[in-house]
């Protein structure tokens, strides 16, 4: 696409504007001259290559264009014959550089909005810009319309007509008819009329739609009369605030261009997400929200930042009523759309208009995201992202996974929850579900080695903070030498239990005989660990068995007093009740004495509370500690048995995964 602007006219109806200077060069407010605002508005827009006639002032104004320093491809096109001339001539000498592309023409002396611009470059037909309900003038084009079509242009036609505006979009193959009879008539001495005389000739041949800019501003500056009204509106649109939220770590030419654009529209207001609103839909950001907000204050179009507390729009556009919210195009489906629903309900109400443009794809984009992801994955990074999800939100979420796909799962699976965006913030690598997909009883028997396979396995697809399932630890020499391995490999905490001999799962409670360490041996098994490890963001916790065996209430506190004083980075309370009565008297009674201590929960048994209840009560993390392995195996054993009993696979299909679905799940190493 190129831009034909013309400016070989000399202005006389300006008066002392244009004396010694053309009149796009008037300046029309503190930043911008007419035709500084246009070759901004183009440049927004990523067109290149600007055709500029000129006439009188031809040195000028190439002189000017240059020292604007804008990203541009200038061809001027100097029409000797400026003083006789109408600017269809103009338009003649600069044919062989608007030959076989679809071109925007538009006059030198028109002041119009971004919006205008963005709109008629993304509308699917040829078009000139129109207003319903602008008043006729006796001055401006007009057009007569006919089923949707323009059928005449012109200063003179007020029956059946509307305002219009010198602002056109022209497709190639319209753009080369109206050239074309353009061409003629120079050729054969009408130089003098104006170039829509020949396109009348052509409106049967080509489509030329109008496009309304409704209350947008987009006016010629004919006149001294003219410069006063719209320099006066011009001031109002710059005064328009234009509000986009930001969630990046990095700075990439899509965001650039975006902010580039909105700053065009008005006065761009970012609202940086914080680390908790960009964690629940998104991956852990890589830069804390104090970076992020110093990145974008200094940002060449940003007006002013201001602090996202969610994911939702709905405070800051309250609280700053911004005339316009920007955002690309990419969350018209999938998570953030019900966000994207609210915006355009809470705008409404005051009568703001969400703009989209479109989101730039692409291998640099790609590598950018995939490098970041990267990161995330990195040990000593993944190590310290579950203390400070614990900061962040106070109450996180984790899932058992067991396997490189259920880590897919648990890292890629985000629903979207009464206009909120949820997502797990960690994984649970259980002892019993390890051994159970290993056809193995949950008695310590696979190996810790085996079971480090297996966090390798997670670890490799996965950038998810995890949480390992150490048993009892073992003897306190193979405790810190697993301390000091998982710490290495990225793991953020491990939890074990207070309990002692052969392993047996804690919901048989004392169905089965079960032995609880002492307190004094068992503080020596946190100190050990606690020596063994080389970083702060390395956790151990201690899993308390005294309401598993029925040892009360203060018994378990007793515990969690000494484990704490002992070093443990956290307390971990289970319960095999189906009511979470003891939990929540536990916690409530722990809470009164320590509010810092993280508190680890497992509601296996206990699974109708929610994790809203749990956070009021002081719980810092809810694992939900076997459903995955739980819910695929009735699911492989029913579509063993349909196998079976239909002898075709047929019946089992409706509940499988599509293969393609599943190779989408697992990243491709590019």
């Amino acid at each position: 696409m190129k831009v034909l602007i013309l400016n070989s006219g000399i202005g006389r109806r300006m008066g002392s504007f244009t004396e010694s200077s053309p009149k796009c060069l008037v300046t029309i407010s503190e930043k911008d001259t007419i035709l500084s605002r246009q070759l901004r508005l183009i440049e927004s827009v990523g067109v290149e290559d600007v055709i500029i006639t000129t006439g009188m002032f031809k040195d000028q104004l190439e002189e000017y264009c240059n020292s604007l320093k804008l990203p541009l491809k200038y061809n001027f096109v100097f029409n000797k014959e400026y003083a006789r001339t109408n600017y269809i001539y103009s338009i003649y000498c600069a044919r062989k550089w608007l030959k076989d592309d679809d071109v925007i023409l538009m006059h030198g002396d028109l002041v119009f909005e971004a919006q205008i611009l963005n709109k008629m470059i993304d509308f699917p037909y040829s078009c000139m810009a129109v207003s319903a309900n602008e008043e006729l003038s006796q001055k401006d084009f007009k057009v007569v319309l006919d089923k949707g079509n323009i059928t005449k242009v012109g200063v003179g036609f007020f029956e059946n007509a509307i305002s219009a505006q010198p602002l056109y979009k022209l497709k190639r193959k319209d753009w080369s008819v109206w050239l074309e009879r353009m061409c003629r008539f120079c050729e054969t001495g009408n130089i003098t009329c104006y170039a829509e005389e020949a396109l009348n000739e052509t409106l049967k041949d080509i489509k030329l739609k109008p496009y309304d800019v409704g209350t947008y501003l987009c006016n010629e500056i004919d006149n001294e009369d003219d410069y006063t009204i719209v320099s006066q509106k011009i001031k109002v649109v710059e005064e328009k605030i234009v509000y986009m939220g930001f969630s990046t770590d990095v700075i990439h030419s899509g965001h650039i261009g975006i902010l580039k654009r909105a700053a065009c529209i008005g006065k761009v207001v970012v609202g940086v997400l914080s680390d908790n609103a960009v964690a629940s839909y998104k991956r852990f950001p890589l830069v804390p929200f104090e970076e992020r907000k110093v990145l974008a204050e200094n940002l060449q179009y940003v007006y002013q930042v201001v602090e996202q507390r969610e994911l939702s729009y709905k405070e800051n556009l309250l609280a700053i009523k911004p005339a316009y919210v920007v955002h690309g195009d990419n969350w018209k489906q999938g998570v953030q759309k019900p966000i994207r629903d609210e915006v355009i309900q809470i705008l409404q109400t005051y009568g703001g208009k969400l703009i989209e443009f479109p989101c730039t794809e692409g291998e640099t984009l790609h590598n950018i995201e995939k490098r970041m992801i990267t990161e995330l994955a990195i040990p000593d990074f993944r190590r310290g992202r579950l203390k400070k999800a614990i900061q962040m939100k106070g109450c996180i979420s984790a899932i058992e996974v067991h396997s490189g796909i259920t880590g897919l799962i648990a890292e890629k699976t985000i629903v979207e929850r009464e206009g909120m965006v949820c997502q797990f913030d960690a994984m649970w690598i259980s002892s019993l579900c390890d051994s159970t997909v290993k056809g193995k009883p949950d008695i310590e028997l696979v190996d810790i080695t085996s079971r480090l396979r297996t966090v390798d396995d997670i670890m490799e697809v996965t950038t998810k903070p995890i949480i390992f399932d150490g048993d009892t630890g073992g003897l306190n020499e193979h405790f810190a030498y697993t301390v000091r391995t998982l710490e290495r490999m990225g793991v953020s905490m491990i939890i074990i239990e207070d309990k002692t001999g052969l392993k047996k799962n804690s919901l048989f409670g004392n169905e089965v005989e079960q032995t609880q360490d002492t307190i004094e041996h068992f503080c020596t098994k946190i100190e050990t660990g606690k020596r063994a490890k080389k970083t702060n963001d390395f956790m151990i916790v201690a899993r308390i068995e005294s309401l598993i065996l029925e040892k009360g209430i203060e018994d378990a506190l007793k515990r969690a007093k000494a484990y704490v004083k002992a070093g443990a980075d956290g307390i971990m309370v289970h319960s095999r009740k189906k009511e979470p009565d003891e939990i929540f008297e536990f916690v409530d009674a722990f809470r009164c004495s320590d509010i810092i201590t993280p508190i680890v929960v497992v509601p296996t048994t206990f699974n109708m509370v929610t994790e809203e209840e749990f956070a009021m009560h002081g719980v810092n993390i809810v694992i939900y500690a076997n459903q995955l392995t739980r819910s695929g195996f009735p699911a492989m054993k029913n579509a063993a048995e349909l196998i079976l009993q239909n002898h075709r696979a047929k019946e089992v299909d409706e509940f499988c995964m599509p293969i393609k679905e599943i190779i989408n799940l697992i990243p491709a190493d590019e």
